[in-house]
């Protein structure tokens, strides 16, 4: 990552996480999940309000973490509001694929979230970058109602 790329990244990252978008409870929720990240301490609690054609209407997130952790939120749930689930669930492959290196192509469809490559390079940061992302895919795979996840261990319905 160039200098230039790498400033940018620790700008929007102290900017999301400063300032995070769409944080805070969802008024009515069809799907709440809680997900934390044993080995740092992250927390999210993810709501999330689907619309007609199945769209991600509303998507909001409290909880607390580290910058990486609730930057990403904050950006997942802008990138993700008013997208299909099919939509979301590409944008969620491709993002797993840009954090973790075992994308095949760097998806134009990311965006400012291509900004987060970098912790690649960081095994406990990917898991804080993902933290959300794998609150939104139990999201996306369940009926109404509320689930757990963890960066730890599988997903699990209480």
């Amino acid at each position: 990552m160039s200098l230039e790329l790498e400033e940018l990244y620790q700008e929007v990252i102290l900017d999301h996480s400063r300032r995070p978008r769409n944080f805070g409870e969802l008024a009515k929720t069809d799907v709440l999940v809680h997900g934390d990240n044993p080995a740092c301490g992250d927390e999210i609690h993810l709501g999330v309000q689907f619309g007609t054609n199945d769209t991600l209407q509303d998507i909001k997130f409290s909880g607390h973490g580290c910058a990486i952790s609730r930057a990403s939120a904050s950006m997942m749930t802008t990138k993700l509001k008013g997208k299909s689930r099919r939509e979301a669930t590409e944008i969620l492959r491709a993002f797993q694929g840009l954090v973790t290196g075992e994308g095949t192509e760097q998806s134009k469809q990311l965006g400012d979230l291509r900004l987060f490559q970098g912790v690649r390079k960081f095994p406990q940061r990917v898991k804080c970058a993902m933290l959300a992302w794998r609150a939104v895919e139990q999201a996306l795979a369940q009926t109404p109602g509320e689930a757990t996840v963890s960066t730890e261990t599988g997903l699990s319905n209480p």
